[in-house]
Parts: C-alpha cells; sequence; structure tokens
C-alpha cells in the first residue's frame, strides 16, 4: 500500500466523521427535512462520501468520530458548511447552537475563539450583520 493511499483513508475517515456530525446537526430538530436532504446530498458529494456511506451515515450518525482539523481554515470551512445546513431551514435553536458548540471544539478551535466565531456566523446567517459588515461583503471582490 502506498504512502498516499494511507493519507488518502485518513482524509476519507475525518470527511466521514465530519458528515456524520452534519447529520446530527441536521436531525437535531426532529427529523432532516427536504431542504437539508438535499444539503446532505451536496456535502456526501463534496466529501466524496460513496452511496453506502451515506446510507450508514444516515441510519447512525454517532459511529463516525469527528477528528480535529490542523488548519484554520479547513475548521472555519468545516463550521461553514454546519452553518449552512442548520440554516437549510432558516433558523436555528439552542440544542443546534449547543451542538456546534461541541463540534468547534472537537475540530479544534479553543473555547475562547469558538464562542465569539459561532455567535458572529449566526448573525451572518441569520442576516442580522450591520452595514459595515454588509458594505465590506459587497465591495470585497468589487475590482
Amino acid at each position: 500500500m502506498a504512502f498516499s493511499d494511507l493519507f488518502g483513508s485518513g482524509e476519507h475517515l475525518r470527511n466521514l466523521g465530519h458528515f456524520s456530525a452534519i447529520v446530527h446537526l441536521a436531525a437535531v430538530d426532529g427529523e432532516i427535512n427536504e431542504l437539508e436532504e438535499v444539503q446532505l446530498r451536496r456535502f456526501a458529494a463534496k466529501l466524496d462520501i460513496s452511496e453506502t456511506e451515506y446510507l450508514e451515515v444516515m441510519q447512525n450518525p454517532k459511529a463516525y468520530p469527528v477528528h480535529a482539523l490542523n488548519t484554520y481554515e479547513h475548521r472555519l470551512e468545516r463550521l461553514h458548511d454546519l452553518f449552512k445546513i442548520i440554516y437549510a431551514d432558516h433558523e436555528i435553536d439552542e440544542e443546534e447552537i449547543h451542538l456546534i458548540k461541541k463540534y468547534a471544539l472537537a475540530i479544534g478551535f479553543t473555547a475562547t475563539t469558538a464562542d465569539p466565531l459561532i455567535n458572529r456566523s449566526i448573525q451572518i446567517f441569520s442576516g442580522r450583520i450591520d452595514f459595515e459588515d454588509y458594505k465590506y461583503l459587497v465591495e470585497k471582490n468589487k475590482d
């Protein structure tokens, strides 16, 4: 077995762990709705999750561990993915906030960085950003 095969397996296991966390978050407020199902299918494809793995994770999302990530950008991307699935139904509840905080810690954010990051993400995803932030986002790639 080549070294790259070992690395690929590790990356795939991390993706399975991430996907299982997303499924768990999607199901926390009851059954997974149609919009969440569409998002889950997209994430499964993006994370190279097979149909068999998809069905296994849907049956038992807690079966796969969440792995810490090495870079801030990867951690932030994973949180972004979670917020997209959470906001598929256009709302977030206390249980989802609690789970996303636990997930943020599991992937490598510290308690002091996780809370402000999650609170800011909630503001952004819920559309409660102020004018200065809106202006920054709109003008960011303007050139």
